[in-house]
């Protein structure tokens, strides 16, 4: 009895068994989101024609992106000359665009037109400058068939015909420059009937006035050196401050980035002019062929003096209301191209 006690106590008692913890439940699978597709149609602006029926487009989709899938189709139609719009008479369409930020159901209606044939806007805008710069010379160097055969080759006594000769043509190679080095162009393309307009006008325009300042029988501004120091100030400081902005312009834009800014004068006092126009440039354009007219007392300058202010003011209006539709905070006391008048 004694043994068996003693085996007894030697006998260690069952552990209490450990509870585990219960495993967790097996998260059920996320339901994939259901995606939504798109039914884009592109019917022809002019006979409304249906031209395509693009079945599954995503709603990410891009204008650009919708144009493409539009060329596979119609392969003379490549983006860039692609015209999309929602209504026959609304806007076009910007190639950033999304589908499903546009106001249109699951079931989209685009209006398409053909824009012609395309050309880079860097090439319209060189073919612009020249031009003139040529054409110019041309009638400085007095070919012949330009005058009377006698003043063939011929150089005026005026002093100021050859300074208004290197003032044209430091305009204009500035301008290729600018175009070359320093202007970010935003837009690509533009109708080649573009460049059949903006040549014929600023070529014609530099032949007329090349014809009369160089002409054997031009007279010399009625105030003589006086007025032509004038006119050349003005062109002078007119052609730095339109540099000055274009640097401004181009600093703020990014490359990549279609993100906006508002610009703002920096340290050159060139740029100040910021505080009071939105178009500064145009300003200082339209101060360099005031000041090319003042120092050549010319007609056909003046004349294009006005028609570039004409048309450089349309210009201006219309950035200065894109600025104010964007941005909520744009300074209130700027014009849009002479301060406090227009």
């Amino acid at each position: 009895m004694d043994l068996l006690a003693l085996e007894a106590k030697n006998i260690k008692a069952p552990e209490p068994e450990k509870k585990t913890a219960p495993r967790p439940k097996p998260k059920p699978p996320k339901k994939a989101k259901r995606i939504v597709y798109f039914e884009v149609e592109i019917v022809d602006l002019k006979t409304k024609e249906k031209l395509l029926l693009l079945d599954k487009v995503e709603p990410t989709a891009t204008i650009l992106e919708i144009k493409a899938l539009f060329h596979k189709s119609y392969p003379k139609w490549y983006p860039a000359r692609q015209s999309l719009r929602l209504d026959p008479k609304a806007k076009c369409l910007r190639d950033e665009d999304i589908l499903q930020t546009l106001p249109v159901g699951t079931t989209a209606s685009f209006y398409f037109s053909d824009l012609g044939p395309q050309v880079t806007r860097g090439t319209v805008f060189l073919t612009e400058c020249v031009g003139p710069l040529i054409i110019y010379l041309m009638f400085y160097f007095r070919l012949p068939f330009i005058y009377a055969p006698k003043y063939d080759f011929s150089s005026s006594k005026h002093w100021v015909v050859h300074l208004a000769c290197m003032c044209h043509s430091f305009h204009y190679i500035k301008r290729i420059l600018e175009t070359l080095f320093v202007h970010r162009i935003s837009h690509g393309t533009m109708p080649l009937r573009n460049i059949l307009k903006n040549c014929g006008y600023y070529w014609c325009s530099a032949a007329w006035m090349a014809y009369y300042i160089n002409h054997p029988l031009y007279t010399t501004p009625y105030y003589g050196q006086q007025q032509v120091n004038t006119g050349l100030f003005i062109f002078l400081i007119s052609q730095v401050g339109n540099f000055s902005i274009h640097v401004v312009l181009r600093n703020l834009k990014i490359p990549g980035s279609k993100a906006k800014k508002i610009p703002y004068p920096t340290k050159n006092p060139f740029t100040w002019m910021f505080w009071l126009v939105s178009c500064p440039n145009y300003t200082y354009e339209l101060g360099s062929w005031i000041g090319f007219t003042v120092m050549t007392q010319c007609v056909p300058v003046a004349f294009f003096t006005l028609v570039a202010f004409i048309q450089m003011t349309v210009w201006a209006k219309g950035k200065h209301r894109s600025y104010l539709k964007e941005f909520r905070d744009y300074p209130s006391l700027r014009s849009s191209i002479l301060p406090f008048i227009l």
